[in-house]
């Protein structure tokens, strides 16, 4: 324990290092203490609560600020089946307003995942184009195939041809 930092030699094993050849070993500059007088903030969580309560800590309770908003982590917050409404449980907020004499009123976040009839359609629309992709595609590689054979054909004859002539003129 030393209040200020410590070059550490690492070897394999140790925490924090992963050595890059066999038997490497590097010096890492680490803190010589967990806790020192250069540290401005300590962030700390309580294990253990004792009988006193400490004054503005553990004697106030702040309830969280935002409930959840993806469709599947409310029905699971409030134990809802796939056929309930998920849009009535939304947990909304009450917002003061800045100005003076305007009234109250309530936020609530745009639910993610929510599966709706515009939804349900876009994806009958994205998979409708696929497949008319997979048939087009389809077609002009039979196209092509056609094509491809009829140039072969026609090559064939056309050496078939050349030999036969090559033949007659050679008998003559």
């Amino acid at each position: 324990m030393l209040p200020t930092r410590v070059q550490l030699l690492l070897s394999e094993g140790h925490s924090c290092y992963r050595p890059r050849r066999t038997g490497e070993r590097k010096r890492k500059s680490v803190r010589g203490c967990i806790v020192a007088q250069d540290l401005s903030v300590l962030a700390l969580s309580i294990v253990k609560q004792g009988e006193g309560d400490i004054p503005g800590l553990t004697d106030v309770v702040n309830p969280k600020r935002l409930g959840p908003k993806r469709a599947t982590k409310i029905r699971r917050f409030f134990g809802l089946t796939k056929q309930d409404d998920v849009r009535k449980f939304v947990i909304r907020r009450e917002v003061v307003p800045k100005k003076e004499g305007a009234k109250p009123y309530t936020k609530a976040p745009k639910i993610q995942r929510l599966v709706t009839p515009q939804r349900m359609q876009h994806k009958r629309h994205r998979i409708a184009l696929k497949r008319r992709r997979a048939e087009a595609s389809k077609d002009a590689a039979n196209e092509y195939a056609q094509l491809l054979a009829k140039r072969v054909h026609e090559e064939r004859e056309k050496r078939t041809e050349l030999r036969k002539r090559r033949a007659s003129s050679m008998r003559k």
